[in-house]
């Protein structure tokens, strides 16, 4: 099978430069803020991709100093949490992959939410019997889980870390003390009143707007003591102090005070959380192997379903013309989002037919459902023999999220996705960080028509999520590639189809995160604004697709081993990051 040359796939984007994933629902995690133009960072031996400057460089002064990927992790997270408060931080969850590049070791760590031990199936029912609505839901303690990434980085770090727990904060302390200038993606953020709830609640509306309820400018001087004093905890007596004690405590306060909507979590919940390691998903593709992350995360089997699909559908000769190859993933993705609707959830508390949504037979039967020539509308998920019957999930999941890649001077890799669900989360604030609104990730009804859906809420149970961190191998069996993306149930799409555009063609991986977006999630199919993405519309409807041209926010970021060996990195211009490296 011939893949499309570079010449072809720029002769592609000339026609229609940003593609868009079509979308079931309107609700975006966070708005566009404009782009800027990315230039790539080579580095022969460690590189940081962050999604803020600030970030970027605590993660790589660590590395100077010695430590490893693991290490700069953890700083990157802390700084995270004060300058892009929006979308990750210790208040939230995360999935990891880490490249043992000594011992040639894949490790996925969990440290994703889970829901309170009194949690039920109606946890997000209203006393009629009906689901709540979802920004009813999600602002308030209703929505919060337990709180995850602490843990898991202090997992990943013991295990690999080679630097002083408590040296990794160091960066993020003097900075929430001595401040840093509001960007202009915050202020955007701030001003465009994404989450009506951020001025609900006093700490919140005291600390992101001025005493006259004005969102914060750009370039005012944001100091954070009150993070300061929590990270400094969090570095002299470990993820012990976020768990136990007076940041706990806090934590529950905030989550009950939160009285129009108090939520469930219990000291309990928070002392008994434990980060998890899981067994990286891998599949061939090409003359790679593509790894993603397992359940409860959707990510990592979505994603491989929708590059197999494109691969064993894909025409001998991919025509030069963009329409194909959208038709060709726009097609792929309908089926791979209707089978992670019917079977994908935490596969801790249900049975979750990875090997045979994966399995080649399978998609090559599901592939023979793709036309070129028609939009299939809206696909059915798989029949698997031996499978209970299980309804559809109902979840928006909205994640305001972050990723970033790291690779240290002894090979040792990180591939990181980072949330606190909708921008700005719960809006509750506890220590200087916000609360995460991770459990409106579950759907809010347990069943339909007497069938259960297998992301409905449990006690202890982790939500379905989108985030993807992804890590690609050659047949060597060495580290190619990591990246990532945010943006909700959007992360799948964004991901699968820079991956794919990666791995079957000539272009840099900076030259795929530069095309536009084009999205379908088994609905309607969108096209990013203000790209060329737009010019798709015509042709697309013309082979039965319903259009919606919209503001598609990614926020990709990797890097990709050349052939002299160095490391390349790549940075979505939608965003604010940057690479460093040596």
């Amino acid at each position: 099978m011939r893949r499309p040359t570079l010449s072809v796939i720029l002769g592609t984007l000339a026609l229609l430069p940003t593609l868009l994933f079509a979308v079931n629902e309107d609700l975006a995690p966070e708005s566009a803020t404009g782009t800027q133009v990315q230039q790539s960072v080579e580095a022969r031996h460690q590189l940081v991709v962050t999604a803020h400057p600030l970030a970027t460089q605590a993660g790589y002064r660590v590395l100077q100093q010695g430590g490893s990927a693991a290490d700069a992790a953890v700083a990157v997270q802390a700084m995270l949490t004060l300058v892009e408060p929006q979308s990750s931080g210790i208040g939230g969850g995360a999935f990891m992959l880490y490249w043992d590049n000594a011992n040639k070791q894949l490790k996925a760590f969990d440290g994703r939410e889970t829901a309170p031990a009194s949690a039920d199936e109606n946890l997000f029912m209203t006393d009629a019997g009906k689901p709540m609505r979802w920004w009813d839901a999600m602002i308030g303690g209703r929505s919060v889980g337990t709180p995850g990434v602490l843990a898991m980085l202090e997992l990943s770090q013991k295990q690999y870390g080679k630097v002083p727990w408590a040296s990794l904060f160091d960066d993020a302390i003097k900075t929430s003390e001595s401040g840093f200038k509001v960007s202009p993606r915050l202020n955007q953020l701030l001003t465009s009143k994404i989450n009506p709830g951020l001025g609900r609640y006093p700490q919140a509306r005291d600390y992101f707007f001025t005493p006259e309820r004005e969102p914060l400018p750009v370039g005012h001087q944001l100091t954070n003591p009150e993070l300061a004093n929590s990270l400094r905890q969090i570095a002299e007596k470990g993820a012990t102090a976020f768990y136990q004690g007076e940041l706990a405590e806090k934590i529950i306060a905030a989550v009950k005070q939160a009285t129009d909507n108090p939520g469930k979590l219990q000291l309990s919940d928070l002392k008994n959380y434990q980060a998890v390691e899981r067994q990286a998903v891998c599949r061939p593709f090409r003359d790679y192997r593509v790894c993603g992350f397992p359940p409860p995360t959707s990510g990592g089997i979505t994603t491989l379903q929708i590059i197999k699909l494109m691969e064993l559908a894909e025409p001998k000769q991919l025509q030069p013309n963009s329409i194909e190859f959208y038709q060709l993933f726009t097609q792929a993705s309908r089926l791979a989002y209707a089978d992670r609707a019917r079977y994908l959830a935490d596969s801790d508390f249900v049975d979750v037919p990875m090997d045979q949504l994966l399995n080649e037979n399978y998609l090559r039967q599901r592939s023979m459902l793709i036309n070129p020539l028609t939009d299939m509308g809206k696909a059915n998920p798989g029949e698997l023999p031996n499978r209970l019957s299980r309804a559809d999930d109902q979840s928006p999941e909205l994640p305001s999220t972050s990723h970033f890649v790291i690779v240290d001077r002894w090979g040792n890799a990180v591939s990181i996705t980072s949330s606190i669900e909708m921008a700005f989360g719960s809006t509750l604030m506890a220590g200087g960080f916000l609360l995460n609104n991770q459990l409106t990730d579950f759907s809010f009804v347990a069943e339909q028509d007497g069938k259960p859906v297998a992301n409905r809420v449990q006690p202890g149970k982790r939500p379905r999520s989108s985030m993807s961190p992804i890590m690609v191998f050659d047949k060597n069996h060495r580290l190619v590639a990591a990246l990532g993306s945010p943006g909700g149930s959007r992360i799948i799409s964004y991901v699968a189809k820079n991956l794919y555009l990666k791995l079957s063609s000539d272009l840099s991986l900076q030259q795929a995160f530069n095309t536009p977006h084009v999205v379908n999630r088994n609905g309607v199919t969108e096209l990013e604004a203000g790209t060329s993405a737009e010019q798709l519309a015509e042709p697309l409807k013309t082979l039965g697709h319903e259009i919606k041209i919209r503001d598609l926010n990614s926020g990709l970021h990797g890097f990709f081993r050349q052939s002299d060996g160095s490391w390349k990195s790549a940075v979505d211009p939608r965003r604010e990051g940057t690479a460093l490296g040596d």
